[in-house]
């Protein structure tokens, strides 16, 4: 069966691939419509976005909806993370303005949490939906060149996802736990 991606995002799209292809889950990517993220939830926006996808394409569309939410910020940026230093904000300029915002606070306050929902939505109108976070800490500096997004100030115990190989991150992530997840849920929604 053949799915759309709904995002905009080469390296997101490059990540849901690299997890749903072995699980024989084929996936492809056509010029969507932008969809307005309206939802104040990850899992709002991300039904959104699968929806309009699917209504766009005729073909079962999957899209996620994930950000950043650190605690000292009372969740901020959350559903905003994407947006938090302005609409045309560079991964760096949205980093630097986390750091700058967390400058006094001390490390042990610095919680915080990825999260990723994922939603599949059929042509039929059926839906599925997986949400799954990754805890772990802000750094005060940024650390390795990996990953994307907030990747570089986000540490899992010592190391930042911007260290990670993409098979470590695949393990631990949120997008990663999220996938499995839903990929468990897509098996049985297929073979029903």
């Amino acid at each position: 069966m053949k799915f759309i991606i709904a995002t905009h995002n080469k390296k997101k799209l490059a990540e849901m691939e690299r997890i749903l292809n072995p699980l024989g889950i084929e996936v492809s990517t056509a010029q969507l419509q932008e969809v307005d993220e309206t939802g104040t939830t990850f899992a709002e926006n991300a039904y959104l976005k699968a929806n309009a996808a699917c209504k766009e394409t005729g073909l079962p569309a999957i899209a996620d909806d994930s950000g950043l939410a650190v605690d000292a910020l009372n969740g901020a940026p959350g559903v905003y993370s994407a947006r938090y230093a302005g609409e045309y904000a560079t991964d760096i300029q949205k980093m630097e303005k986390l750091l700058h915002e967390l400058k006094n606070v001390p490390k042990e306050q610095r919680t915080a949490r990825f999260v990723c929902s994922i939603c599949c939505v059929f042509p039929n109108g059926d839906c599925i939906t997986a949400e799954a976070n990754c805890e772990g800490t802000i750094a005060f500096e940024l650390t390795g060149d990996g990953g994307f997004g907030y990747d570089p100030i986000f540490l899992v115990g010592e190391q930042s996802f911007g260290q990670l190989s993409d098979e470590e991150k695949d393990r631990i992530s949120h997008r990663g736990k999220a996938l499995m997840l839903f990929s468990q849920k897509l098996q049985e929604y297929l073979n029903n």
